[in-house]
């Protein structure tokens, strides 16, 4: 089988990763491909992954010409790629590659946790082209619900579930040094999506970093902004494909970042996010409200992040408590991965199980 796969932003890479090795080790033919953007394709070369860049030079996107033109040389990339590679199922979060295989037998899925009322800008482009849509079950995908096969799990479990990763406290140590200590994350916030949205400003992130220092906690902060002179001491430099052994052994995370929040609930580490987001996504609103393992809060009530913050951070034996509600997480979940290669692997025959049998999944825990 060939299995063409295009990755958007460095979480598909994860996604993706274990799922792309058990495939090629199964003799599947797997082309992975990627446009220049943030450490995408330094987790590629890391990996060992064989991979095309189509967009090596990335357009600054000032105008609408910019797009139109963005738009047409990346039809003719993937056009090309789709002839060149001939593949038997694609999957992608790009609508011009989707529509570009309505003109071949390639099967299309498209795969994501977003919900539609947060990307449906780019799902009323993307899913009318689609032939399935992998997602978790707590996800709201409204019209295009009936394209939708539930898995019950996250994303981020595929990479993080105890099956797929083993956290190693030495890595953490030789960037980190001695516990115990916090992570702080900050996003850019300029995805399509995030238009409008605040999240964690310098006078917040400094109120923050004195509510850790007077515990005792040594403060790292992890950032995708430009971060101040006064800010720079903290500054974490570990690998970013070593990021996950370093959140593993932090004692919380603070952050404006859906996808760190996330996470950090699959590894059992307490955490606060602080953004506009908050209660709006169905991924997160299940991990905090059903198993207590995060909590979002939006930007206009800084001092309920503050209460919060104080009320974890008194809590007797913290970590061990939000060790066991990952457990209780973990038990109702499955291994994503392990669904995932089965899923793509007798596709389309898999579809229908799932759409006849929900509950063929849970072979997979």
């Amino acid at each position: 089988m060939k299995i063409l796969i295009q990755l958007g932003h460095p979480a598909q890479f994860h996604f993706f990763k274990n799922a792309i090795d058990e495939w090629q080790k199964s003799g599947h033919h797997v082309r992975v491909l990627i446009r220049t953007k943030d450490v995408l394709e330094n987790l590629l070369i890391s990996s060992g992954f064989e991979y095309v860049n189509i967009e090596k030079k990335r357009l600054k996107k000032e105008s609408k010409l910019d797009l139109y033109t963005l738009a047409i040389k990346r039809f003719y990339q993937l056009f090309a790629q789709q002839i060149r590679f001939s593949p038997d199922i694609v999957i992608s979060p790009d609508p011009i590659l989707a529509k570009i295989c309505r003109f071949f037998p390639s099967k299309f899925i498209a795969a994501g946790e977003d919900d539609y009322a947060i990307i449906k800008t780019l799902a009323n482009l993307l899913f009318p082209s689609v032939d399935h849509i992998l997602a978790p079950r707590v996800c709201d995908y409204s019209l295009w619900q009936s394209k939708k096969i539930e898995f019950e799990g996250y994303m981020k479990l595929a990479y993080l579930h105890p099956n797929r990763f083993r956290p190693e406290k030495k890595i953490a140590e030789k960037y980190v040094g001695s516990m115990p200590y916090v992570i702080i994350r900050l996003v850019s916030l300029k995805a399509h999506h995030d238009d409008g949205i605040k999240g964690i400003s310098n006078d917040v992130l400094d109120k923050i970093i004195e509510r850790f220092k007077l515990k005792g906690y040594k403060i790292w902060i992890s950032s995708e902004k430009e971060l101040g002179e006064k800010y720079q001491s903290y500054k974490l430099t570990a690998p970013v494909e070593l990021i996950h052994h370093i959140m593993a052994y932090s004692s919380f995370i603070v952050c404006d970042s859906q996808s760190m929040a996330v996470e950090a609930a699959m590894l059992g580490v307490p955490s606060i996010r602080f953004n506009d987001f908050a209660g709006k996504i169905s991924v997160l609103e299940e991990l905090e409200h059903i198993y207590r393992l995060t909590f979002g809060i939006k930007t206009d009530f800084p001092d309920v992040l503050f209460e919060k913050l104080d009320e974890l951070l008194m809590m007797e034996n913290l970590n061990a408590e939000f060790q066991a509600r990952k457990q209780k997480m973990l038990e109702d979940k499955i291994d994503v991965t392990a669904f995932l290669v089965w899923f793509i692997e007798n596709y389309p025959k898999s579809a229908k199980t799932m759409k006849e049998n929900p509950d063929y999944q849970l072979r997979f825990k």
